[in-house]
């Protein structure tokens, strides 16, 4: 190989051989490098399996640092911890002053903010980027979340920008998300908004299936409509195309001795038959899990901008909610109402007091409410419906407000403590008093504030009818 390529690529587990495809594709020639060789020569199979791409193997890290172009750009793709630290010190021993390393795992945010000074200190940039959307997404189109070095991000911005999942009305699903470890820190909520997804789907089958007894075809169409509406999504419509997969391999009597346990003693999968209207519990449980999702999703954004607000990130949520549009686990059209509400108040102190989302959950929340109480006489556990129900009578109570009230005295009296702690410290070991700063921040808890500035929760729900 005369010519040294765009970028290479460290780790060819199944994620990194298909990003590395799917750069190559984009017609960005690459270098790829893994410490089991093998994977090095599979990895080159596929690309010419695959169109004769532009990817270049190499055995040894020597080769692999020096076949990439100045600056070089070196995304690795190992397993986080231990391994991403010595494979940079495998690699950095042949880098140069100006050339960047880009963690592309699933990293620990603190542990990618330690990694950016270590770099720092030989020269290097530095960028922890989540990557979501599993296989198909990382050889098709992610989306990308990258954060840390700024002028790392734009050594390959052109390159992220063709690698991400392209949406048609909102562009590549990539952006630079911010300083330090906040593309890992945002990748991480992501992944917890994605499992809130999956648990809420799974209490809507639980009860739709044993107190409602649909079968498996019915559970198919219902999810199959559901997904033509403001449930559309990735993971309603794979939902519904397992239903429609039949089973013959398993007899479905596995499981513990704790249920056979209960039912010997007489208490069974359902502790009361419940008479239910059929169609209307599917309405009421649409109108329940889409209430519980709107908390869900409200939940991992307020987390998001505690944390912006307390590292001084300035985290774009708008922006965050657009790039998870396509190529990611928890891609759905929700999300472009999401952006909205953000486009509307960049400021919004919670999803729940926006306008919109205020209306459409109190409309909703007497179908949510029979659900659960329908659940709970029926000894369904609905963990994800019930908690997030929780959370939305904690913002609509005025009562709850004041407790919220009473805690951020508390926080504020705990922050002044931990300061004057620091400031003494600071004393007995003549250290200059911005060099003694320990602890993160509690200022900035009540930042996540159960309403913020503005007008009262109460107020606003009240305005849209809410006892």
């Amino acid at each position: 190989m005369a010519t040294p390529t765009r970028i290479g690529l460290a780790g060819l587990a199944v994620m990194g051989q298909n990003l590395a495809l799917n750069i190559a594709e984009k017609g960005f020639p690459i270098s790829v490098y893994n410490r089991t060789t093998s994977k090095v020569d599979e990895t080159i199979q596929r690309a010419k399996q695959e169109g004769n791409l532009p990817l270049y193997g190499f055995h040894d890290p020597q080769s692999f640092v020096h076949s990439i172009q100045k600056p070089r750009v070196i995304i690795m793709l190992v397993k986080a911890g231990a391994p991403v630290d010595q494979t940079i010190k495998t690699l950095s021993v042949y880098m140069e002053e100006g050339d960047c390393i880009i963690d592309g795992g699933n990293e620990w945010y603190e542990n990618t903010e330690r990694r950016q000074k270590q770099m720092a200190e030989l020269g290097l940039l530095y960028l922890g980027m989540g990557v979501s959307g599993g296989e198909e997404g990382a050889r098709r189109g992610p989306s990308l979340m990258p954060g840390g070095s700024f002028e790392a991000y734009k050594y390959i911005e052109d390159i992220l920008l063709k690698l991400a999942a392209q949406v048609p009305d909102s562009g590549p699903c990539v952006t630079y998300i911010g300083e330090g470890g906040s593309g890992n820190f945002v990748k991480m909520v992501h992944n917890g908004i994605e499992y809130g997804d999956m648990q809420l789907i799974a209490e809507a089958y639980d009860v739709l299936k044993c107190v409602g007894k649909l079968s498996n075809d019915e559970l198919q169409q219902v999810f199959s409509e559901w997904n033509k509406g403001e449930l559309l999504s990735f993971l309603i419509e794979i939902t519904a195309d397992i239903f429609g997969i039949k089973d013959d391999k398993g007899s479905g009597k596995k499981g513990s001795k704790q249920p056979r346990f209960f039912k010997s003693n007489g208490v069974g999968d359902i502790i009361t038959e419940q008479a239910v209207d059929k169609q209307k519990l599917i309405d009421d449980v649409r109108q329940a899990l889409y209430a519980s999702k709107i908390c869900s999703y409200a939940q991992g954004m307020n987390l998001i901008r505690a944390k912006s607000i307390g590292k001084g990130w300035n985290l774009k949520l708008g922006e965050l909610a657009r790039i998870w549009k396509g190529g990611c686990i928890i891609r759905a059209v929700f999300l472009d109402r999401i952006k909205k509400a953000y486009d509307r108040n960049p400021d919004l102190p919670n999803l729940l007091v926006d306008p919109e989302f205020a209306k459409e959950i109190i409309d909703r929340q007497f179908a949510w409410r029979r659900v659960v109480c329908l659940a709970i006489n029926s000894g369904i556990s609905t963990p994800g419906m019930s908690s997030s129900l929780a959370y939305f009578d904690t913002y609509r109570r005025e009562g709850c407000q004041l407790i919220w009230f009473k805690l951020k005295g508390i926080t504020l009296v705990l922050t002044l403590v931990r300061e004057l702690i620091c400031w003494v410290h600071s004393i007995l070991n003549g250290l200059s008093w911005p060099n003694c700063r320990r602890c993160d921040s509690l200022a900035h808890l009540g930042g996540d504030g159960f309403g913020g500035k503005g007008e009262s929760n109460k107020s606003i729900f009240n305005h849209y009818g809410n006892p």
